[in-house]
């Protein structure tokens, strides 16, 4: 079996969700005129899904200690397939939106298992390369979705952007099955359902509330109540979570330094990230006059600097260290957010394609440093619990993202005897999330200078050759 094969069959899982949750978007118009519905309304179809996420993904971690990784993995992308399949033969909005919550499911288990997967298989010391890996499709799904959905809703039916997941997940069952380990723990403890209930209510809440914002789903005053419900639900976890004695999410996590920083320090940066495959076709589309396939084939060439940077960010962080890596590299990818505020209708495209191809790989490069110095000093008995915790953090990071980002929009608007989004209304919006995922480098900076030394395999040259050995061994607290 070839080296990362394993992680090539979870990172196309992650492929298939996250391009998944990104390529309705353009061909919610066309599903919207064929079901008989409101456009508006039927956004729901997509917070449906991100709140089918928020409550269990919580749930993964326990799921893959008491039944076994494999066994969780294969069935989340069962339940994936099914409720995709089933998206496509929907009738109405409510069945639309009930198959979308079932794909939520399958996604909330299938990406956070699959990475622990990743994590029990491979040895601290290749981590880096094989979740380079994973990289790649997080960042390709969000930029292919676009194009994918508005090709396939304008020369086909916009069904079969549910029923090419099919093939796919069939043959995801059939390798998961032949080549992942049913790794799993043998005392694992009973399940905390309060601590579900409440993360439940909580991370809902938020997710449902920040994914609202700016999207004329529901009135201003439903929206604050969500996320009221959300910081209420959080606030009432953490109280359970300090006296349980397994808790769902464990807070204790945080004290691990390397842990603290790449969750905290990632939500940050993320939600600069996570704005962008929201502002991007927007900004393409209504201030460029483009067509959505148009403004998705221009955005698709930061997909190919993510690809690019799977075989050097090894290297890179092996030659620097995590610290300088992740404090440097949040800047230089902050400064290409901010350089698209610049860009007007009368911007070559070969400059703009070259702006994101570049900013597309140091992007990737710090996803795969936040990703990776997570668990540098997280034992494997606790692999599962971090993995959930980091999923969760990810998820809210991007939700807010989009809030952010759409908020300025709306708030550019307002005031205007016009509510149509103008070009001249963007530019203040990547500054400001570019400002934000900046600001993360504050966060990584608290770094120990050697963190991550056993990831890297990098240390400082001691007495003797043995010496120099027996230190990288040593994990880095």
């Amino acid at each position: 079996m070839p080296r990362y094969f394993v992680t090539l069959i979870v990172a196309v899982a992650l492929f298939m969700e996250t391009m998944d949750s990104t390529v309705i978007a353009t061909s919610l118009p066309a599903i919207a005129a064929d079901l008989g519905e409101d456009p508006i309304a039927l956004k729901l179809a997509l917070t449906s899904y991100l709140l089918s996420l928020a409550v269990f993904i919580p749930l993964s971690g326990w799921m893959a200690d008491k039944f076994g990784a494999r066994t969780v993995f294969r069935a989340a992308i069962v339940v994936f397939t099914v409720g995709s399949a089933a998206c496509g033969f929907a009738q109405g909005l409510a069945d639309f939106v009930l198959f979308r919550v079932i794909q939520g499911m399958g996604g909330a288990m299938m990406v956070p298992v699959g990475r622990l997967v990743i994590l029990r298989s491979i040895p601290k010391s290749e981590l880096i390369s094989a979740l380079a890996w994973l990289t790649v499709p997080a960042l390709m799904g969000p930029v292919i979705g676009p194009p994918l959905g508005g090709f396939i809703a304008t020369f086909a039916s916009w069904r079969w952007i549910f029923w090419i997941n099919i093939p796919v997940g069939i043959l995801g069952v059939i390798l998961a099955t032949r080549y992942i380990e049913n790794i799993r723990e043998d005392d694992v403890p009973p399940l905390d359902v309060k601590g579900f209930i409440l993360s439940g209510i909580g991370l809902s809440g938020l997710a449902f509330g920040f994914t609202s914002i700016g999207q004329g789903l529901f009135p201003t005053h439903v929206v604050l109540a969500l996320l009221a419900a959300g910081v209420i639900g959080c606030a009432l976890y953490v109280r359970h979570a300090r006296i349980a004695p397994a808790p769902l999410l464990d807070l204790g996590l945080l004290k691990v330094k390397t842990f603290f920083v790449s969750v905290v320090g990632g939500f940050v940066y993320r939600i600069g990230i996570g704005a962008m495959p929201f502002l991007l076709p927007l900004f393409f589309q209504l201030g460029f006059g483009m067509s959505a396939f148009q403004s998705g084939l221009l955005t698709f060439v930061s997909a190919i600097g993510a690809i690019a940077m799977k075989t050097t960010a090894a290297p890179i962080i092996r030659r620097y260290g995590f610290k300088r890596v992740l404090v440097v590299n949040a800047l230089i990818s902050s400064l290409f957010m901010a350089v698209i505020a610049l860009f007007t209708p009368a911007t070559p495209h070969a400059v703009i394609l070259g702006l994101l191809l570049v900013g597309g790989f140091f992007k990737s490069l710090q996803f795969t440093s936040i990703n990776t110095i997570a668990y540098a000093d997280i034992d494997n008995h606790a692999m599962s619990r971090a993995t959930s915790f980091a999923s969760v953090a990810q998820q809210l990071s991007l939700s807010a993202g989009v809030a952010i980002g759409a908020l300025v929009l709306e708030l550019e608007r307002m005031g205007r005897n016009s509510h149509e989004v103008l070009l001249a209304d963007f530019p203040s919006a990547f500054v400001l999330v570019s400002a934000i995922a900046a600001s993360s480098a504050l966060i990584f900076a608290t770094l120990p200078r050697d963190a991550g030394a056993n990831l890297s395999t990098r240390a400082r040259p001691v007495g003797t050759p043995e010496e120099s050995a027996a230190q990288l061994e040593e994990p880095v607290r």
